[in-house]
């Protein structure tokens, strides 16, 4: 290949519009395995999800001076959080669940003010990796159980998933090895499919075009009877994940700058790109979808392509909402067997597990410090304690009053590990020392 056909593309329309429609259509694909893999395992509205991915991707580009090629997509994060408000996809409660990720999105834009006005090193002095990277090593150990139950279904069709998302990531090339998740579903769905463990009754049935959302699965449609009760819960519980959530954000802006060659993080700055991500999220929460978050599988395909051009990762986001509009798509979706999305949950989660470890080993964490180890130890054994080892609630449950609050394992072991982090003398955390710090947290990239 030649060296100027190596040379990055800063402008698509130089490439021309049929180009430009290609290359927004792989973007679409890059980020679509594990966006519709969320609602469907949250039990939340797949349309909703494809149209609040395509309108925060807008929103995030109109806020940072549609500099930055980014993709906004559904946060792994937050499953921990679905499965503990709302356990099963219960639909009444579904709802709740996302009014505390919408909370979780006014953190964002209070650390957005934060960064704006101390700069980053001050604030991150609250959110070093002793904290971080032990609570997103839980929250893939908390979600594992789900994934395991998934898969007992039909061994058979999630090993299909497991092998096939295994072998893409080590031996793919190009494209394949970008979109494994997508690859797994699509070849255990296939196989489900052949051998009748599939009902595609309600796929039949569905319209081919329609409204992306209801209003009864909408945070609104909860408060001509709110369960107060349940609203602090949830909020109490979901807000402190979203600690990993912007962590995962500054891994995702690193490495988009590294990958670009432009410093995102200076300009248009962290706080640009947090507050438009935290108000994709809330809005996305507050309609019934789940929450957004910068994707590495997108930052994949500007490497590969050398593409860097936002107006590409735009044009995946209208055909994104495009796909929204479309019930017969999401019935498709919705009819994917629990085998097949156990197959690649049980992958997914370990990965989330293995960033942490990632996030702790990157930023050379010192566990010689006694600090160091009573901080990362007592998260993790609440975290997972908490939820293994709490009865059928899977929470602590207590009175405020005449209101009770369940907090979840995470909910505690994040709260927890901040206050200690605080307190505890010897933090000589950083921000930025190392060369790979800001990207050790990417939950995105798989």
């Amino acid at each position: 290949m030649k060296e100027t056909e190596m040379k990055p593309v800063l402008d698509a329309r130089t490439l021309g519009t049929p180009k430009m429609l290609v290359l927004g259509l792989q973007h679409m694909f890059a980020m679509f395995g594990a966006t519709v893999l969320v609602p469907a395992i949250t039990g939340l509205s797949v349309s909703a999800t494809l149209l609040f991915a395509g309108l925060g991707t807008l929103l995030f580009h109109l806020l940072t001076k549609r500099k930055v090629p980014a993709f906004l997509g559904s946060s792994f994060a937050f499953l921990a959080a679905y499965t503990t408000i709302a356990p099963g996809g219960e639909p009444e409660l579904l709802p709740y669940a996302c009014f505390g990720v919408a909370c979780a999105g006014l953190l964002y834009l209070v650390i957005s003010a934060l960064f704006k006005a101390f700069g980053a090193n001050k604030v991150m002095r609250f959110f070093p990796p002793i904290v971080t990277g032990p609570i997103i090593i839980a929250i893939g150990l908390c979600l594992s159980g789900w994934a395991l139950s998934c898969c007992a279904q039909n061994w058979g069709i999630a090993l299909v998933a497991i092998v096939v998302v295994i072998v893409c990531n080590i031996w793919g090339r190009g494209m394949v090895k970008i979109i494994p998740i997508l690859l797994g579903i699509i070849a255990s769905y296939g196989v489900a499919a052949v051998t009748n463990n599939v009902d595609f009754t309600a796929v039949q049935e569905a319209a081919w075009f329609g409204l992306p959302f209801q209003w009864s699965n909408t945070v609104f449609s909860i408060f001509q009877n709110p369960d107060v009760s349940l609203l602090i819960t949830a909020a109490i519980t979901i807000v402190p994940i979203s600690i990993a959530t912007i962590m995962e954000h500054i891994g995702d802006m690193s490495a988009i700058s590294s990958t670009v060659g432009d410093n995102f993080i200076e300009d248009p700055g962290l706080h640009r790109s947090l507050l438009g991500d935290g108000l994709a999220t809330i809005a996305a929460s507050l309609f019934g979808a789940p929450a957004n978050t910068t994707y590495g599988e997108n930052t994949g395909v500007l490497n590969l392509t050398r593409v860097y051009d936002p107006r590409v990762i735009r044009l995946a986001a209208v055909f994104a909402i495009i796909l929204s509009f479309s019930p017969k798509f999401a019935a498709v979706i919705e009819a994917m067997p629990q085998a097949t999305l156990g197959g690649v949950s049980l992958i997914l989660y370990g990965m989330i597990s293995a960033v942490g470890v990632r996030n702790v080993v990157e930023n050379q964490v010192d566990f010689t410090k006694s600090r160091n180890v009573i901080i990362a130890a007592l998260i993790l054994v609440l975290a997972v304690g908490i939820k293994y080892g709490t009865g059928s609630d899977e929470a602590i449950v207590f009175a405020l009053g005449s209101i009770t609050i369940k907090l979840s394992g995470i909910a505690t072991a994040a709260l927890v590990g901040i206050a200690l982090n605080a307190v505890l003398p010897g933090n000589d955390y950083q921000f930025g020392k190392t060369a790979n710090s800001d990207a050790s947290a990417d939950l995105g990239r798989y």
